[in-house]
């Protein structure tokens, strides 16, 4: 079934990404209210989680209050204990990073690779055979002792890394492998769906991704014990429900039923959500295929993007105006766009774990993400087109 774009937000402004609300959203909502099932207990807790294991091809998952929630558990199941360290992409949200500091672990930033910005593997390779060594069975970076642990790879903008490439090297390194999938639910990774054959990966529902609760997040897993032990960990680590006994230390990450219920409905629409954003790409990458200094970001032979955040390299002197002037000129015309995430080994948050990132340096300066909301409307984006292809010509 073809999705047809819905209504503008405001008359004359041309949002970035935001969500579209046309299915059975209400009537799920109301079924919550009318019942009294708001909370995290609830048939639409159950019946989301389903969903999303089905969609992707995944035998279990375990719904949480956030992405980020989620890639906090996936660290604790996946072993990451205090000091240890964990590399990540870093071009991405601050997300990722995050978690592996709630872990009481330290993140290793590495680089993108120009081709799909992704996870660089051969800069992961570098790191872990030049600058780690085997001591008593246990890898360890030389520079600070601590133990190696794992990998989270981050899908960047709806477009996969290179899971293969990914697993290979985390099992030569004994590492364990978090897919953070946070931003590609949808997306295809050699013919499958991103996250059915992960021993772990995380999706994101927040207001601006594919599909949205408003919050919410997705742990997904085909191991029985860790999906056992996220659905203990997420809901406090209780041992007694009538005694209130707990066995450890738990988190309160589990989505209400309220929020699952909105994204039962959102899976029922994610394909068109899919085919709508690729169709919108296709538009952009029609549209500057002869403008000079726009590159849009490239979509690898053995990957099936989503496009969620649509977004270009805007280059000089190619271009007239710099990523940033064409955001300024875009906005006094009342349309939204982004730069990319500041690099995480810039980031004053995490100071203590600088990298040398060139490339993610590089993307940060030149990439811009233009709107891409499920239901823009094709004469927006014509005039979204028009205005950059204009700026272009500015002397």
């Amino acid at each position: 079934m073809r999705f047809e774009p819905g209504a503008p937000v405001d008359t004359g402004f041309v949002p970035l990404c935001i969500p579209e609300i046309h299915g059975n959203e209400w009537t799920y909502v109301k079924e919550c209210l009318d019942t009294g099932w708001v909370s995290s207990v609830g048939s639409f807790v159950d019946r989301f989680e389903r969903m999303v294991a089905d969609y992707v091809g995944a035998k279990y998952a375990v719904a949480t209050v956030n992405g980020t929630a989620a890639l906090h558990i996936a660290l604790l199941l996946a072993g990451v204990q205090p000091e240890d360290e964990v590399l990540v992409s870093a071009l991405t949200f601050i997300a990722p990073a995050n978690a592996i500091r709630y872990a009481g672990a330290w993140p290793v930033f590495i680089d993108a690779e120009p081709d799909h910005w992704q996870f660089d593997v051969q800069k992961a390779t570098a790191f872990l055979e030049q600058e780690c060594r085997w001591q008593d069975g246990i890898l360890r970076n030389t520079a600070t002792g601590r133990r190696v642990k794992a990998i989270v790879a981050v899908d960047i903008l709806g477009h996969p890394a290179d899971r293969e490439a990914i697993r290979a090297l985390a099992r030569r390194f004994e590492l364990e492998v978090i897919e953070d999938a946070t931003e590609s639910l949808g997306a295809d990774y050699r013919g499958k769906k991103v996250g059915g054959d992960s021993a772990a990966a995380c999706f994101s529902f927040n207001g601006n991704k594919i599909l949205t609760t408003g919050g919410g997040g997705m742990f997904v897993t085909n191991n029985e014990e860790w999906m056992t032990r996220a659905r203990y960990l997420t809901t406090q680590a209780k041992d007694d429900p009538i005694e209130y006994i707990h066995g450890e230390i738990g988190y309160n990450y589990r989505l209400t039923n309220v929020q699952a219920a909105i994204g039962c409905a959102q899976m029922e629409q994610l394909d068109n959500y899919v085919e709508a954003k690729r169709r919108i790409a296709a538009r952009y990458v029609e549209a500057f295929a002869s403008a000079s200094g726009l590159t849009p970001m490239r979509e690898a032979s053995w990957a099936g993007s989503t496009f969620w955040m649509f977004t270009t390299l805007v280059e000089q002197p190619a271009f007239a105006r710099s990523s940033r002037e064409l955001l300024r000129d875009l906005h006094a015309q009342k349309i939204q766009t982004r730069p990319l995430w500041q690099p995480l080994h810039l980031s004053p948050a995490h100071r203590q774990a600088p990298r040398d990132c060139p490339v993610a340096e590089s993307l940060y300066a030149q990439a811009l993400s233009l709107p891409c909301s499920v239901g823009l409307r094709p004469e927006d984006q014509e005039r979204v087109i028009a205005a950059i292809l204009a700026a272009g010509k500015t002397n």
